[in-house]
Formats: C-alpha cells, structure tokens, sequence
C-alpha cells in the first residue's frame, strides 16, 4: 500500500497535468460508469491528499475557474490500498511519469514493481506534406482493468485496482477527511490530536502508528522507522509514551516525509549511519529470505541505496547500524513489524 508521501505526490502530479482544464472522465471498465459521467467534461480545479487518499475537486460547468469554493466542487474520491495505482502517458510536452509508486504485484508482504514496458506510454504520429507538418498525440488504448480514466488535452491517467473510487459532494468529502488523523505533511494538520489520542489509550503504539484515524499517511516503513530513531518500544502502551517523545516523533515524521515527496523515496538513516550494520555473510543470508523494498528512485545512481536507507525495515536478522544487535521481526495487527531490541528498550 502507498505510503502517504506517494498520495501528496500523485496529487501535485494531477495539479500539474490537469490543473484548469476540462477532461474527459471515463470507465473503461464500466464499473465508474455513473461516477465517471458525473465529472466527464468538468474542469479540474483542485487535487488534495489526506493521509494515503486523495480527493479531486471539479468544477461545476466547463467554464468553472479556481476561484470556485470548494463547496460547490464534485470530488473524486480515491483510496488506492493495496492494489490499486496510476499509470500515466503524455504528448511530450508536459513532463510525466509512467506511475508514482509504481503498478504493483503483492505478493504477502513483498512488492515487485511491474515492467515499465507494459505501462505503453502515448505515441506521437507525424503527418507530413509538402506544405505543413502536424503532429498528433495517440493516446494509448486502456490496459488491464482500468476504473477510471481521466484525459486532458496533453496527457492521460488511469486507476485500476483501487479500494474506493467515488464521487462526493463537499460535505460528504468533509466527512471523509475527518474521519482521519492528522496529515504530517499538511500545513492544516494538528499534531496535538495525534499525541492526545496515543496516550488516552493503552494500546501499543507500534499498533496505534498504524491506524489512519490516528495518524495519517504513516504506513509500515515509517511506522518501522519512526520507533526506531525516536527509541520506542513498539509494544509500549500508548499511555505510558512521554508527550514530548510523540511530539518530537511527529516532527521527525514531518521531515522524513517531506523528503519522501520530493524525492520519490523513503530514506530515514543519516549519512553516518549508512555502511554501518552492512555486515556482508549477514546481509547475503539475509537477503534470500527477505522481501526487497521497491523505490521510486531505484536506477538513480545519486540516490541512496535501498540496502543503506533504513534502519530496520526488512532487515531482520542482520546487525543493528548502531548497536549491533539483531533486528527482530514479529506480526502486529496482520503487518510485519521490524525493530530492534536494544535500542528500542
């Protein structure tokens, strides 16, 4: 499942393609239909996420501006889970990308990325005479189950798989929204909600990170990492966490997932940090019986190494980068759960 840094940079992905225009909405699939002909022709005027859902706003009529209040806007709701994502295909003239997060295969807790080949971006047909040159954008033929499909005049999106797909008016997106926690990377979001509901319970706070009405956009990396560099226990009871240890927790998270927006992945160790731990008859015993993490920066030779970007996560059985005991593995509510037990006592 997406991380909540992933939404954030779908949503700037469709403000940046779509923003202003009137696009064509449809179902290929046909199960969006009604959905889809709520919003075919209407301009998109905004593009919002919460925590791993993201909601797009249309405007009333064609001729609609940003300026609309957001109450008088259809949103799309789309929660892409643990199945669902994004392809996208350009003319060449916007810059794009084939997906954010990448299409995915689960596999139990592993996740391979998809070919990139399979994502057939649009193809771009010259037509020449002896007197002019046009040029026409092809755009691509739908693959796979495709829900919906959003077409502006330059590039093309399309959702498959996802857990909720659906048309709302403001009042019922309000709704939604509210029902999750606080957004570490919106400006709007509260992080007084967030300590306050982690220590009125005494369920563990490993178990509580991971709850979207508590937090929003934190998924098993950084619920993994944020334990780790703030030195939590995961099995700690919410209420026995100090409040000062959940407010630095949140505002580690803030930068973290910051810098997953900008750069496309999640990297939480510091410089210093990166060759240690890196024990290699450990990391090849390791590494057979393990699932690989999938960035979006991988094949970037100026990005951090994936084997080098966590502390914890999916390196169970191998040395602690700062104290050298064996990262621990355990099921926490149906996840995988990666600390380490010296650090985090």
């Amino acid at each position: 499942m997406p991380e909540g840094h992933t939404v954030h940079r779908l949503a700037r992905t469709f403000d940046h393609l779509f923003r202003g225009e009137a696009v064509s909405v449809t179902s290929p699939q046909g199960r969006f239909a009604d959905g889809a002909a709520l919003l075919n022709g209407s301009p998109l005027l905004r593009a919002e996420a919460f925590g791993k859902q993201m909601f797009l706003g249309f405007g009333p009529d064609p001729a609609a501006t940003r300026e609309v209040p957001d109450e008088d806007l259809n949103w799309l709701r789309v929660h892409l889970g643990l199945y669902g994502s994004w392809t996208f295909a350009g003319d060449g003239s916007v810059s794009t990308v084939h997906a954010i997060g990448a299409p995915r295969k689960r596999i139990g807790e592993q996740e391979r990325v998809l070919d990139a080949a399979v994502l057939a971006p649009g193809t771009v047909a010259v037509h020449r005479s002896n007197t002019a040159e046009s040029v026409e954008w092809i755009v691509p033929d739908p693959r796979g189950q495709v829900r919906a499909r959003i077409l502006g005049q330059h590039a093309v999106a399309d959702l498959t798989g996802p857990t909720a797909c659906e048309v709302l008016n403001f009042p019922e997106m309000r709704r939604a929204a509210a029902k999750l926690g606080p957004d570490p990377l919106r400006s709007d979001a509260d992080p007084q909600r967030f300590i306050d509901q982690v220590r009125r319970s005494r369920i563990a706070v490993g178990q509580q990170l991971m709850n979207q009405s508590v937090i929003a956009g934190v998924g098993n990396i950084y619920r993994a990492e944020a334990l780790f560099r703030a030195h939590v226990d995961p099995y700690l009871p919410g209420n026995l966490v100090p409040e000062e240890t959940l407010r630095a927790m949140w505002d580690d998270l803030v930068v973290l997932m910051e810098y997953g927006v900008k750069t496309g992945a999640i990297v939480t160790t510091e410089p210093e940090d990166r060759d240690k731990g890196m024990d290699p008859a450990a990391l090849a015993e390791a590494s057979g019986r393990r699932a690989v993490t999938r960035q979006n920066t991988d094949g970037d030779p100026d990005a951090v190494p994936r084997d080098r970007s966590f502390y914890v996560y999916h390196r169970h059985g191998q040395p602690c980068r700062i104290c050298g005991t064996t990262v621990s593995i355990a099921d926490m509510q149906a996840r995988k759960l990666y600390w380490c037990p010296t650090c985090q006592n």
